[in-house]
């Protein structure tokens, strides 16, 4: 019986680790607070997707990890850089990517 429980609570435990690091992968957002429709959804990961590869092809914004996050076609950009042309340079690119309504540019300059 004490095995049981063991193994039992065991599987709960590791459920629950699932569940903890799979939030994770939402972009930030709970999905029970979240009250888009699936279609907006898709729209916004495609959103951050082009814009993750228009860094990815930047020489200038290539060499920095900057995180996009997009919501209903808002788009936040976190991280930092360690100049002021690389911050601007990934707030052009996001803002002309298409879907996008506004830009958030959140990116942090480290001199």
């Amino acid at each position: 019986m004490r095995f049981g429980l063991a193994v039992l609570a065991l599987l709960l435990m590791s459920g629950c680790t699932a569940l903890v690091v799979g939030g994770q992968s939402t972009g930030g957002y709970t999905p029970a607070d979240d009250s888009r429709d699936s279609a907006t959804v898709a729209s916004d990961s495609a959103i951050s997707a082009k814009i993750n590869g228009r860094f990815g092809a930047d020489p200038v914004v290539s060499q920095f990890g900057i995180d996009v996050g997009t919501y209903q076609g808002t788009v936040t950009l976190s991280g930092s850089v360690d100049n002021y042309v690389a911050r601007d340079q990934a707030g052009r690119i996001a803002n002309d990517t298409a879907g996008v309504v506004i830009v958030n540019n959140q990116i942090v300059v480290v001199e």
